[in-house]
């Protein structure tokens, strides 16, 4: 996205018609645009009915406009917002009148969100909370999507960092310093037992990395077994609609079918997959094929076996819980055979509580934080990663020097302030020069 000078504008409030349509402007002729279009323009963050026209006079609808002079906006710089009714004549009507004034084009995706970020009015954390809370479909979504638009996450970063910036002063100031009487003759006390300290703190926030991403991913649950197992059907009796082709035919299911549920405000990806057998028919093989390489991605593979059957313990690939599963109770209400965690009948509903209690006990049971101030991208867990090995090399190097010390520790928080895009500028003479009385 090429950063440009223009005055942007975009619907802003969704698909049309709607009951009201938000039309957004952020840059410099924004209040002049504004006001070009309604007259005079209200007070800041006021809301007044206007009449909205062209420049040449047509009127093209009443509506509510709203001005957010800079740097107090979403993006920090002028903003207006014009809030017409939600039909599409209206609104192609507005967007072609915006289009006609000098240096005013349409928004690029995200570019509002973009140009808060360059404004400082938010940081990359924050910018994609805001996208997760956007897409947020269940209620855990929404609680971590909006911690990390809220800035909860930012700021235990910046708290790590500047803890990094302040250890990295001390060991520049004995470096530099150490024939002033006001800088400590040793930083081991002041340094290293608060890294030591750090490490285990970002060492246990990245082990929730996990968890961050299947709250905003969802968990990736995947029905697996032979054919005629019950797998479809079970399929759709959690998904409450017919999703997959259920028939007496073995070798019905042929792709991987997937359907997203919401069980207590978790996300959770289902997968009805192939049936396993041996089989030389080459559609078939080719589905059986995916169905193992989707169950190697899953959380949890659900291994189907029809109540007296075995249930396949072993999934190529997948080292996570497998539940074994036996299915049509209603059909053998009796048989006491085969070892499952679970007996169910999709046809009549029995033990179907029971499977949702255990996701959702899975679910809770990935983590035990209350804060939701979890990592959840790769991007988040990559960097994450980098600061914890800077950081830990840090505190290991016992026998080096304070200078290769302290670059450990300028990786760490670089890699702390790359995954929020506050990247340390090189302050630590500042910090230095704010704690000691250096030259006096």
């Amino acid at each position: 996205m090429q950063v440009t000078s223009d005055t942007i504008y975009a619907l802003s409030s969704g698909g049309l018609p709607s009951g009201v349509a938000v039309i957004r402007m952020s840059g410099a002729k924004a209040l002049e645009v504004a006001e070009s279009l309604a007259g005079l323009l209200p007070a800041a963050r006021q809301a007044v009915l206007k009449t909205i026209r062209t420049r040449n006079g047509l009127v093209l609808d009443r509506g509510l406009v709203f001005i957010f002079p800079g740097p107090n906006s979403f993006t920090g710089e002028d903003c207006a917002e014009i809030h017409v009714h939600g039909g599409k004549a209206v609104v192609a009507a507005l967007l072609a009148e915006l289009a006609t004034f000098d240096q005013c084009r349409l928004a690029e995706h995200g570019e509002f969100s973009r140009r808060a970020l360059e404004n400082g009015k938010m940081d990359l954390v924050e910018v994609e909370g805001l996208a997760d809370l956007i897409s947020a479909e269940t209620e855990m979504q929404r609680r971590l999507a909006m911690e990390h638009a809220a800035g909860g996450l930012s700021q235990l970063y910046d708290g790590w960092a500047d803890r990094l910036t302040r250890a990295r002063a001390l060991i520049e100031a004995e470096l530099d310093f150490a024939d002033e009487e006001d800088v400590p003759g040793s930083v081991s006390d002041l340094v290293w037992s608060d890294m030591a300290k750090l490490r285990l703190e970002l060492a246990d926030h990245l082990a929730g990395a996990d968890f961050g991403e299947i709250i905003r991913d969802g968990l990736k649950v995947v029905i697996a077994g032979a054919p005629n197992a019950g797998k479809s059907s079970l399929m759709n009796v959690l998904a409450r609609r017919e999703v997959a082709i259920v028939t007496e035919i073995a070798g019905t299911t042929r792709d991987v079918l997937h359907v997203d549920l919401n069980i207590d405000g978790y996300a959770v990806k289902l997968y009805d997959t192939a049936g396993l057998r041996d089989t030389d028919e080459v559609v078939e093989r080719e589905g059986i094929r995916r169905a193992l390489r989707t169950a190697a991605d899953a959380d949890i593979v659900l291994s189907l076996a029809e109540i007296g059957e075995r249930a396949q313990l072993e999934f190529p690939g997948f080292t996570g819980r497998v539940v074994r599963i036996g299915t049509k109770s209603d059909i053998y209400p009796d048989e006491a055979d085969g070892d499952y965690e679970l007996r169910i009948s999709s046809a009549t509903g029995a033990g179907l509580a029971e499977l949702h209690a255990l996701l959702l006990e899975d679910l809770r049971g990935r983590s035990s934080s209350l804060s939701l101030a979890l990592p959840s991208r790769t991007r988040h867990r990559t960097l994450l990663s980098d600061s914890l090995e800077a950081l830990t090399a840090a505190v290991a190097s016992i026998s080096a020097g304070l200078d290769i010390r302290a670059e450990y520790l300028r990786r760490s928080a670089n890699s702390l302030g790359r995954i929020t895009g506050r990247v340390d500028v090189e302050d630590l003479l500042d910090v230095i020069f704010s704690e000691f009385c250096i030259g006096k």
